[in-house]
């Protein structure tokens, strides 16, 4: 039996990383290293693994090739709430709340690397 998953996200800067993911409600569960290279942050029972990387991990032409290549994607009971809670944050979209053409509510959001999380329900 498989209880959750734990994506991975690269991040250049992971105090920075942790201090973006806590404007959207998501809480460090530990910080290792020093400096610091992994880290994970969660909210409810979506958990984000962060790992210190020097430089990009997809080049250029990856991101301008595959513009929506998501990191991770994280389920949610309540989408359209959980985007107007980012939206009235001031939140940065990377894709607006919309419903799909297999019915599912999703919206995306960047994090300051560029790793994008789909937000699904």
């Amino acid at each position: 039996m498989m209880l959750t998953a734990e994506p991975q996200l690269f991040v250049s800067d992971i105090a920075a990383s942790c201090a973006w993911f806590a404007a959207i409600g998501f809480a460090a569960t530990f910080v290792h290293g020093d400096p610091p290279f992994y880290a994970q942050v969660a909210r409810d029972g979506a958990r984000l693994n962060l790992r210190h990387v020097d430089g990009p991990v997809f080049d250029a032409a990856f991101r301008t090739r595959e513009a929506d290549a998501l990191a991770a994607t994280i389920a949610s009971e309540h989408v359209a709430a959980l985007h107007a809670e980012f939206a009235a944050a001031d939140v940065a979209f990377h894709q607006e709340l919309r419903t799909e053409s297999w019915g599912a509510e999703t919206f995306m959001l960047a994090d300051p690397d560029g790793n994008l999380i789909l937000f699904a329900g």
